[in-house]
């Protein structure tokens, strides 16, 4: 029975959480600032989903922990000296131990390229490169050797 309940808990955590990232999208839609931004409702949706996948501590922030989560998913794992100086690059400098979502929507929104931008920009190209060679290897010919 306390699983259950746990699993409840998790949810209504969760749905929570998606509402507040919503509203944050919501000033993010309204803001002449971005009016210009191609696709802002589609692009707004799909960072919220990541930046959920990576909140481990439902706070509602990316934690240090999170950070590194979402950087070895991707492949490249970091020190924690990169980790720090990725996130401080991310929320401008500032000592501050997580990556809120409005900081995040800036960073992934704004002119600057911080590196994590880069990163998760560059994330969807790898995937495409990933699926064009997924078959089977092409024949070699005597050409091919070296």
């Amino acid at each position: 029975m306390d699983r259950a309940q746990g699993g409840k808990a998790y949810g209504l955590l969760k749905s929570q959480q998606e509402e507040k990232l919503n509203s944050i999208n919501e000033g993010f839609l309204s803001d002449p600032q971005y009016a210009e931004e191609e696709d802002l409702v589609a692009k707004l949706e799909m960072f919220k989903k990541k930046y959920m996948e990576f909140d481990l501590n439902d706070q509602g922030e990316i934690d240090i922990m999170g950070l590194k989560r979402m950087l070895e998913k991707l492949g490249l794992a970091k020190t924690h000296l990169e980790l720090k100086k990725m996130m401080s690059e991310v929320v401008g400098g500032t000592s501050k131990d997580t990556i809120s979502y409005h900081d995040f929507l800036n960073m992934m929104l704004g002119k600057r390229n911080a590196i994590l931008k880069l990163i998760l920009m560059f994330e969807g190209m790898g995937k495409d490169q990933q699926q064009k060679n997924a078959g089977p290897p092409c024949r070699k010919t005597f050409s091919d050797l070296p």
